[in-house]
């Protein structure tokens, strides 16, 4: 550390605090000592004003630093702090007039660092340097917001009476049915080879005497958990081994998922769905506006939307037949509607444009593109209670259904499919003290595109994997 005055006060006189907290409390005339990075620097005739961040707010405070107190060592991207007085400048701004100064890491620009103040960079570039990315500006802001989308999250649920509950990383199932997995297995050879049986001689096999693989969804053990708390979400990584670098795919993404007993109809279920993502935009609305607002213009795109919709409920449901009906009258897509087949991206996001740019409830999906769990409608087998909730810029945002609850017509589907032995325990949840039960998944990171209008799903995780990157 480099101090720059040869005798330094006693610091004792010194409160530390945050630019958060000095900007919410405005205790002018407090001596401070405020800790963060150099963002930019402008030398005057008489002083030095640095602009300090510490990550508490996109907001930067100011330090004032006579010139005959100022260090060499100090550049911008150096990590430093300032023991001085709060003031209101001439134009009645909030600075802090330094009376010395510590230099904690300098920042050598000239051998390699890859930010310039004052300088906005194209996302692709700045994705070059994952581990440098959380110091830009844009990047810090999206950091703040996950965490209060992580906070507004559990605001609602628990305003609702859910119970948060931590659901397994290792599985032993494939949720979707996709076969999308990524393979678990310990690396140490001598411990394949000590725990190795006759029986289990894939390495595969030996740690867990069954094949492992990294969850795709918390889904099936929150069925388990809501048959006995009856509303219950968790918030957890979820990985998928898929073969995309589109502009919505991750390797490794983040899910809010929630379960709750005794719904047995999808009526109730959007309810619940329309309810998580209204509130939760609201929440956030309500606590970081200025924060949202900012980003949203550095992400303008010619595809505009007014985030206030998604507050605005209730929602349009269509079933997924009508859906096809307004796409069949499209003849400029891609790859047209097909009956019986998925929905593209392309006709996800057209559905949304055609619904005012306001989010969109598909509903009555035929039972071959929804999974085994999937309940029938009541006087339609070949449709099931299931929904996915399209909004703009990323279509598809939260998928859920009502689930199947009847024991034999369960026993059967996992027979036809090859997994009843597997999932028997799964099977015996509607054999003892059954209930009905129903729930949705809202991907993580495509909340954060809704809501900043993020065009690549890479800018929203501080460490994207996705196929061919897992470096940093």
């Amino acid at each position: 550390m480099f101090n720059v005055l040869k005798q330094i006060p006693n610091s004792r006189f010194y409160s530390s605090i945050s630019v958060k907290d000095i900007i919410k409390t405005r205790r002018v005339g407090c001596k401070f000592l405020m800790k963060g990075w150099a963002r930019a620097i402008r030398k005057m005739k008489d002083n030095i004003f640095v602009d300090l961040d510490d990550g508490s707010t996109y907001q930067r405070l100011q330090i004032v630093i006579p010139k005959n107190k100022i260090a060499d060592t100090l550049s911008y991207g150096s990590s430093f702090e300032a023991h001085g007085t709060l003031v209101n400048n001439t134009n009645n701004q909030l600075e802090i007039t330094a009376d010395f100064i510590t230099v904690h890491g300098q920042c050598p620009i000239q051998e390699g660092y890859p930010f310039a103040p004052r300088k906005i960079y194209q996302s692709d570039y700045v994705r070059q340097y994952l581990h440098m990315r959380p110091q830009t500006a844009s990047f810090s802001s999206l950091l703040r917001l996950r965490n209060q989308l992580s906070i507004a999250t559990r605001y609602r649920f628990s305003e609702d009476g859910f119970i948060e509950v931590n659901v397994p990383v290792l599985s032993s199932n494939d949720c979707e049915g996709a076969g999308e997995l990524f393979i678990v297995k310990p690396e140490n050879k001598n411990l394949i080879k000590s725990m190795a049986s006759h029986k289990h001689q894939c390495p595969f096999e030996v740690f867990f005497n069954n094949q492992t693989y990294l969850t795709v969804s918390g889904q099936l053990h929150l069925e388990c958990i809501a048959r006995s708390l009856t509303k219950v979400f968790t918030i957890g990584p979820t990985f998928r081994a898929e073969n995309s670098k589109s502009r919505l795919h991750l390797s490794e993404f983040y899910m809010i998922e929630a379960e709750q007993a005794f719904i047995n109809n999808i009526e109730e279920l959007l309810s619940v769905i329309e309810k998580t993502t209204s509130v939760v935009i609201k929440k956030l609305l309500d606590e970081c506006s200025e924060e949202i607002n900012i980003i949203r213009k550095v992400n303008t795109s010619s595809n505009e939307y007014d985030i206030n919709n998604i507050m605005k409920t209730p929602y349009e449901v269509i079933s997924y037949e009508k859906a096809c009906n307004v796409l069949e009258k499209q003849k400029n897509f891609t790859k047209p509607v097909i009956r019986g087949k998925p929905l593209t991206k392309e006709h996800e996001l057209f559905l949304v444009q055609y619904n005012g740019q306001k989010p969109i409830f598909i509903i009555d999906w035929p039972q071959d593109l929804k999974p085994f769990y999937a309940k029938a409608l009541p006087n339609n087998d070949s449709l099931v209670s299931a929904v996915d909730l399209l909004c703009p810029n990323v279509g598809e945002l939260c998928g859920g259904s009502v689930r199947e609850d009847n024991y034999n017509v369960l026993e059967e589907k996992l027979s036809n499919i090859g997994l009843q032995k597997k999932l028997d325990w799964y099977l015996e949840l509607r054999k003892f003290g059954n209930v009905s039960t129903a729930g949705f998944g809202i991907g993580f990171e495509r909340f954060l595109q809704v809501l900043l209008n993020i065009q690549n799903i890479k800018d929203t995780i501080a460490f994207p994997r996705y196929p061919h990157n897992c470096k940093t």
